[in-house]
């Protein structure tokens, strides 16, 4: 996204207003909160109402069977946003919606492979017809969203234009129905991919329902100073012209008011300072969800911002904290329709344990031939840094510190029940099988599972599930070596396009589903077409390079290293990730060179 941006406290620097903007000061910004597709939410109600009664700047075409028809709207007339007095500004909030009508709006957006550029394509279903249409070039370059789609201007009391902006947008984003009568759930996925390495992505939008223009994002905000200003959000015109969309543009009246320390209070909802973490990356990954991620936080004490002294992943000890609820909803009396609920999330949602096997298997173990397996992948490292040690390292060493992806192609999930023993510290772990009705037809196996005590995993591990090297500039030799047991979950849509995908898996980075230490028995569960992200803020995920002289490695991800596990294909578990490192110790560097297309370091 690109912007520009003056206001009486920030002269200069550029802004992203659309889907928040500027990152602000503060111990780094850049590792606050990110919960990609989420959005403050206003009700049905809201919706439907405001939807029936905007007036629009141009009247609808007249409905052509299969093709949606989408109008912008605005939730309210007016929000209020609240400045914390120890942050540099506010999320642009402001309730607007794109709302679907006549059909579904849905895309396909893939790429072969990481030498290949991202294409979509709109899905146009009428009856049992189906029509693509490949959109043009230059309107997505990733996976999170249209690119360029929102224009924003706000203009403070004097008439100046303070913020001018261009945002992009999710179709998977906060979502709710306009009408009665539209479909009761909505079956696309909940959130668009910000993971590097993701390879297939479906966006849709129900027909009957309409879905938040802009993302909530703690990492960027704009510098508005307490006051009243005026914004106006409109579609940019080549998105009107390739879907045919009215030139409406809501103008919504925006109070900024600052709370000081001593207005702050405890508890969730209005008048709630937003809670900060000291990660970087968003996720269990730091690409759309993840282990470690340190992106659910620490609620600050009353009036004061929050410690940064630990990594709280999400699917740590703290649950996530909720996003502020918009004043203009809280006085209309509309607050309790906010949160989670069927077909919108806020992130605060726990997901419940998965439920193992009643007791453990009997009989012979094995699975007919046919039966349909999983296809267990390695991605490339990322998000790769220098550090001096996470939660249990030595300190005064350096390290080399990255996240790491396994997902599952399918066409079969992953299932994994540990059974322990009365008294025993192990479970042992066995896989099941399935077949295409959903009948389970075998067992064999899988090793053991083990209980991590170490904050910010406090949860059980399917052993030898991935491990990961350091590897010698001619990948020879093995330099460095690291077995990270997993507590699988769904944090990351890698890609919803493969045969068998779960667009709504049961465990994501939401919460744990993988058990307490009193716990007899755990299900793990890696669903078809989603990945499972440790972050480099995960105790494990770095390697010694203290001692280790300056030159060119390269990090190694090894799916199911010992073969536990039966797969349809063993020969795609490894993927390798080329690394320079330099400098001296104590001041170690490391250059990351694109990997194909992907420059994700």
């Amino acid at each position: 996204m690109t912007s520009q941006m003056t206001s009486p406290s920030s002269p200069t620097g550029p802004t992203d207003a659309a889907s928040s903007t500027t990152p602000t000061g503060g111990k780094d910004r850049r590792r606050r909160l990110k919960r990609p597709g989420l959005a403050a939410l206003a009700s049905l109600t809201v919706v439907a109402a405001v939807a029936g009664a905007a007036p629009g700047a141009g009247a609808a075409p007249a409905a052509t069977p299969g093709k949606p028809q989408l109008k912008l709207i605005a939730a309210s007339n007016s929000v209020t946003l609240t400045r914390y007095e120890w942050d540099n500004g506010v999320s642009l909030q402001l309730g607007t919606y794109l709302s679907v009508d006549n059909a579904p709006l849905e895309f396909q957006v893939t790429r072969k492979s990481y030498k290949d550029p991202i294409v979509a394509k709109q899905i146009l279903r009428d009856g049992k017809k189906t029509k693509t249409k490949t959109l043009p070039t230059g309107t997505v370059d990733d996976f999170s969203g249209l690119k360029g789609f929102l224009e924003v201007s706000v203009k403070n009391a004097a008439g100046e234009e303070v913020v001018k902006s261009e945002g992009n947008f999710c179709p998977n984003n906060a979502s709710g129905r306009i009408r009665p009568d539209a479909p009761a759930t909505n079956h696309y996925p909940q959130s668009c991919s910000t993971n590097p390495w993701t390879l297939g992505s479906v966006w849709g939008v129900e027909k009957g329902w309409a879905t938040n223009t802009t993302n909530w994002d703690y990492d960027r905000t704009v510098d508005l100073p307490a006051g009243e200003y005026t914004a106006q959000v409109g579609v940019a015109k080549k998105y009107r012209d390739l879907f045919g969309i009215p030139d409406d543009r809501p103008t919504i009246k925006v109070t900024v008011r600052e709370e000081r320390s001593e207005e702050g209070g405890e508890g969730g909802g209005v008048g709630m300072a937003p809670s900060k973490s000291s990660s970087s990356s968003a996720h269990h990954g730091g690409h759309g969800g993840g282990h470690g991620s340190g992106h659910d936080t620490q609620s600050a004490p009353a009036g004061q911002p929050a410690p940064d002294n630990h990594h709280y992943g999400p699917r740590g000890a703290d649950a996530p904290t909720p996003p502020e609820i918009s004043y203009a909803l809280k006085d209309r009396g509309l607050a309790n329709h906010l949160g989670d609920g069927k077909g919108h999330t806020d992130g605060s949602r726990i997901a419940p344990a998965l439920q193992a096997a009643p007791k453990r298997p009997t009989g012979k173990a094995g699975a007919p031939a046919n039966v349909p397996k999983p296809d267990l992948r390695s991605l490339p490292a990322w998000d790769i840094a220098i550090t001096d040690g996470e939660d249990g390292d030595v300190a005064g060493k350096d390290y080399l510190a990255f996240s790491a992806n396994v997902w599952n192609a399918g066409p079969a999930p992953l299932v994994v029940d540990g059974f322990r023993k009365p008294g025993a510290d192990l479970m042992d772990s066995y896989q099941y099988f399935y077949d295409a009705k959903g009948k389970q037809v075998g067992y064999a196996p899988a090793g053991t599972m083990e209980w991590d005590p170490r904050e910010g995993h406090e949860h059980w591990h399917f052993t030898d599930f991935a491990s990961y090297r350091l590897l010698s500039a001619d990948q020879t030799k093995e330099v460095r070596s690291g077995k990270e047991a997993f507590c699988l979950a769904n944090t990351d849509a890698i890609d919803y396009t493969v045969k068998n995908a779960n667009w709504h898996p049961e465990n994501t980075d939401l919460s744990t589903a993988c058990g307490s230490q009193d716990a007899i028995s755990v299900r793990e569960v890696l669903d078809v077409g989603s990945g499972d992200t440790y972050t480099q803020y995960r105790p494990g995920q770095s390697f010694d390079i203290t001692d280790l002289p300056n030159g060119t490695y390269y990090i190694q991800v090894i799916a199911n290293p010992e073969n536990r596990l039966q797969e349809t294909n063993h020969k795609n578990n490894i993927a390798l990730r080329k690394v320079i490192l330099g400098g001296t110790e104590g001041a170690r560097t490391v250059q990351v060179p694109p990997h194909d297309l992907i420059n994700a370091k």
